[in-house]
């Protein structure tokens, strides 16, 4: 069962990502929003987890008016796909639950 994990802290101030990576699976998905895309740096904790994670198949998302609204367009990995609330929604058609990270 594939699980889409929202995640909207940031996590130079939260523990959320880091708590949620320890659960993700190769199937789930990732999908950073609000503060939250301040995960997508390669500067942010959790960084290397990230990687690891997404090289074993994990797919990691950050919502694109969330991005620009935070000036970090430019800064994004490359290995974190943007997406809109559409892309949203078809997320989380394809996943069997959505799991918020508070």
């Amino acid at each position: 069962m594939s699980t889409l994990h929202t995640i909207n802290k940031s996590p130079f101030s939260h523990t959320t990502l880091a708590s949620c990576l320890q659960v993700c699976g190769n199937q789930d998905g990732i999908l950073l929003l609000e503060d939250g895309v301040f995960g997508a740096l390669g500067t942010a904790p959790c960084a290397e987890e990230l990687s690891t994670l997404i090289n074993s198949g994990l797919k990691v998302y950050a919502l694109t008016s969330d991005v620009i609204a935070r000036g970090l367009k430019e800064k994004v990995r490359d290995d974190i796909s943007l997406t809109d609330y559409n892309g949203f929604v078809q997320l989380s058609i394809e996943h069997n639950c959505v799991q918020s990270w508070y």
